[in-house]
């Protein structure tokens, strides 16, 4: 936004905490994703959230970009112990040595789902039968934690082998990836994805 251009615009107001969020929020957050590469970047960066604030992933993510391969879901399926331990060392990530090692044990399940489904975006769109959910909440207290979407999703995942992906970060996951429209009704996005 231009310096001293006044913006009047209403958004959900989890994302007036800085800069990033907005920018986060008023281009990506609810958009819908179709691309297996943004899906793995997703499932990376929500889980890597677990325990902490989506302010900080958002601050930590070209750098998680850069420390991932961009997020190469076939790259990190081939990462081994002295790429971990680089990882470990990276200042600019999570060093949650679990954390890691569930994203390249994940890359590798992804693979797997992409062999059995053609696409993760063909396995993940079913559960919410290939058509969004569009929520109207009217403020920010009256949006779930959770849906019987991601539960659903998430005890999939599970049994797949995925970790770092409870029911709260895959309804997290399914919202940033516009599986589900949960702006506020009152937000100036809410029609426009």
């Amino acid at each position: 936004m231009a310096e001293g251009k006044v913006d009047k615009l209403i958004r959900c107001d989890w994302s007036l905490g800085c800069e990033e969020e907005i920018v986060y929020h008023d281009k990506e957050w609810g958009v819908p994703v179709h691309d297996d590469r943004i899906h793995f970047e997703f499932l990376t960066l929500e889980g890597a959230q677990a325990g902490l604030n989506w302010r900080t992933i958002l601050k930590k993510r070209e750098a998680y970009r850069e420390a991932f391969d961009n997020f190469d879901v076939e790259k990190i399926a081939e990462y081994k112990e002295e790429k971990i331990e680089n990882l470990m060392k990276n200042p600019g990530i999570v060093k949650h040595r679990l954390k890691i090692n569930s994203t390249v044990k994940n890359a590798k399940l992804f693979l797997d789902i992409q062999k059995e489904f053609g696409t993760f975006d063909s396995y993940v769109w079913k559960f919410v039968d290939n058509k969004r959910i569009v929520n109207k909440w009217e403020k920010t207290g009256d949006v779930p934690a959770t849906s019987k979407e991601s539960d659903q999703l998430s005890a999939d995942l599970k049994k797949r082998g995925f970790k770092y992906c409870g029911s709260t970060i895959m309804y997290a996951y399914m919202q940033a990836c516009g599986l589900i429209n949960d702006h506020l009704v009152t937000c100036f996005r809410y029609g426009q994805v």
